[in-house]
């Protein structure tokens, strides 16, 4: 497998990951105890940390991607094992 098809299966992972975990460990005010401002919805996040999120699913996908490259090498799954209907 090519060094730029790795690097774009990883980018596709972090992607998914970091969307997948979004609802994942938010806790809103009310849950933290902290006053709510006058207009914010009842299950806006208290604080968001991107950074921490971001690095969360980096690691995530690095372990995805080594899995999904390990299977492409050693053959593990194949598309044939995957075919249900025949």
């Amino acid at each position: 497998m090519q060094i730029g098809s790795i690097i774009a299966i990883y980018f596709l992972f972090w992607v998914a990951t970091a969307f997948l975990m979004l609802p994942f460990g938010v806790r809103t005010d009310e849950e933290v105890g902290a006053p709510k401002v006058p207009g914010q919805a009842d299950s806006a996040p208290h604080k968001f940390d991107l950074k921490r999120h971001l690095l969360k699913a980096g690691g995530i996908a690095i372990l995805l991607t080594l899995l999904y490259v390990a299977n492409y090498e050693f053959g593990w799954i194949t598309a044939d094992q995957l075919d249900f209907y025949n």
